[in-house]
């Protein structure tokens, strides 16, 4: 997340994922895809509004047959003032790199009728400021895990309900035996983390 809200409120001033997965062993798309361990995703959300986060022209994905959880991995970001790139395990699988319109021209923001929050600023803005490290493992939210997808101890909550977020704190009996907290199964672990300037 950035350190500032300089250019205003999320996603105006963007949103760095490094990497970002949903933990759930069993968690089945609609179409029959793994998207829990056995997927990861490395994302910039940004735009002038929530409405309009464009970060599905930045956001890339990668698969494992073996889960994600199975052997730790490398998550890499390199980020210049010219673009940003994303790597797993020495394997680019993005890369960013704006034209001179920077991301409102990338994200063909131009006729939605709102205000640039970025005129004037560099072609990487929101992305020329100083950002927190994020690396996401998701356990709920009401876009990240659709409605139609199957998972061992169903989803309790529905991503249109009102009470979402209640709703995924009151089926606490359901979800939470599938979590297994005796074990490491369960739990994000992480050897290192690197920050390093050229």
């Amino acid at each position: 997340m950035p350190r500032y809200n300089f250019y205003s409120g999320w996603p105006a001033s963007g949103e760095i994922d490094i990497m970002e997965s949903r933990g759930n062993k069993e968690l089945i798309s609609s179409i029959g895809i793994n998207i829990g361990q056995q997927l990861i995703s490395s994302t910039l959300n940004w735009g002038p509004n929530k409405d309009y986060n464009r970060y599905e022209y930045t956001s890339f994905h990668k698969t494992n047959e073996n889960g994600f959880n199975s052997n730790f991995h490398n998550y890499q970001l390199e980020w210049s003032p010219e673009e940003i790139i994303f790597y797993v395990d020495g394997e680019e699988i993005g890369k960013v790199s704006p034209s001179d319109g920077g991301f409102w021209e990338l994200g063909e923001l131009n006729r939605t009728g709102l205000n640039n929050p970025w005129t004037g600023c560099s072609k990487m803005a929101p992305f020329d400021q100083e950002f927190y490290i994020i690396i996401n493992l998701a356990v709920g939210g009401i876009k990240w895990f659709p409605d139609d997808a199957t998972n061992a101890g169903g989803k309790p909550w529905n991503n249109k309900s009102p009470r979402a977020m209640s709703d995924f704190w009151e089926g606490l009996e359901q979800w939470l035996p599938t979590w297994k907290l005796e074990t490491d199964d369960t739990h994000l672990q992480i050897d290192h983390v690197r920050v390093w300037a050229f």
